[in-house]
């Protein structure tokens, strides 16, 4: 069997760039190589990309030591456009170009503005080139928390109260803004619109005051210039695995899984996800009726195909006394071997490596362009 050329992309200019990291240390790691040769390519946070070496150890999350994509000595990536073009160009500092051999498919494991968000979806279908994960159109929707939520809306799923707060409505009329935040309830989590990773993420009480809320505001609009502010929900957290099912079947669906946060956490903060792991648990499956269980799964199916998600997602949900109520869909979750999406999947009996694997082979059977 001819292997297939994989490049593997991350980094990113992001405030996620640390995370995708980790998620490419991961993947490398646990890649097929008898099927699938690698093309390591990081993008750097100024947005340059460049070739690296295949070896994950520089990627990983060392205590608090967050890697990053280095520029130095490496030589430059190049996309080419066109409908056949699949050959990825490395620059030199003399300015000279070397076309790579063919790449087949890019697993795009970017996290985050300028990649999870449909731009790097978007060269990627002007180059011809087949990837892992949902288009443009999925990709943005899922990263922007404001049409998330009106797509969601829209398609009869159920989501929490919010508001959304431009940035020219903040600079003209910043005490309605308050107002309009203040209104949805006693606890409130203050977000940027396009963000992950819980980055830049406040949770902010009634009791803190106005000036505590301007401040996580403010605080958020350091990532986007747009931000959500969500109604605090008294509730469970709840996620659950998807894929796009073969052919014309309906997305695949894991058992739900539970996020239980502790050591005084307020929250699943960025610190609890990635630094300061040991006082959160992962229980998989989570503790539910059948019922419940049942209609999350339902929920997520519903929910990646209202968002006209492919290849992979994760849907979070909160169980609240009313029911379940969506709070995001993420379109490349985090993807390290202990983040939540790869064991829900384990649980399901789909290893790591073969998850993979299986994204990979679902790039490889669709079509690239209008679909």
């Amino acid at each position: 069997m001819t292997k297939k050329r994989v490049a593997i992309i991350f980094g990113g200019r992001s405030s996620e760039h640390a995370i995708s990291c980790a998620t490419a240390a991961g993947v490398l790691s646990a890649l097929d190589r008898e099927r699938f040769d690698v093309v390591p390519i990081g993008i750097a946070l100024d947005g340059s990309w460049v070739l690296l070496p295949d070896d994950p150890t520089p990627l990983r999350i060392e205590g608090t030591r967050l890697p990053e994509v280095s520029t130095h000595e490496v030589p430059g990536v190049l996309v080419p456009f066109g409908p056949s073009a699949r050959s990825l160009v490395t620059t030199d500092v003399s300015g000279g170009a070397t076309a790579l051999a063919e790449v087949d498919v890019v697993l795009p494991l970017l996290h985050g503005p300028f990649g999870e968000d449909g731009t790097i979806q978007g060269l990627l279908e002007l180059g011809g080139i087949p990837y892992v994960g949902s288009g443009v159109l999925a990709s943005a929707a899922g990263m922007d928390k404001h049409v998330m939520k009106v797509l969601l809306a829209g398609a009869g799923i159920p989501i929490g109260p919010y508001a959304v707060i431009t940035a020219a409505e903040w600079e003209r009329a910043p005490e309605l803004c308050l107002d309009a935040a203040q209104a949805l309830g006693d606890v409130l989590f203050v977000k940027p619109a396009r963000a992950g990773s819980s980055v830049g993420i406040s949770r902010v009480t009634r009791e803190d005051g106005r000036e505590a809320l301007a401040r996580a505001i403010e605080e958020a609009r350091g990532h986007d210039p747009k931000v959500v502010v969500e109604a605090g929900m008294p509730g469970r957290e709840i996620e659950v695995g998807v894929l796009e099912g073969r052919g014309t079947d309906r997305p695949r669906t894991t058992a739900p899984g539970e996020i239980i946060v502790g050591g005084g956490r307020t929250f699943y903060d960025f610190e609890a996800k990635y630094t300061d792991t040991g006082d959160t648990t992962l229980v998989i499956p989570a503790d539910l009726s059948e019922d419940e269980a049942a209609a999350a799964r339902a929920l997520s199916a519903d929910a990646f195909e209202a968002l006209g998600c492919e290849g992979l997602a994760r849907v979070d949900f909160f169980l609240t006394e009313a029911g379940l109520v969506v709070n995001e869909v993420n379109t490349m979750p985090g993807f390290t071997p202990f983040s939540m999406f790869p064991q829900l999947w384990e649980h399901e009996g789909l290893s790591y490596p073969d998850l993979i694997t299986e994204l990979l082979e679902l790039a490889l059977a669709r079509r690239i362009g209008l679909r």
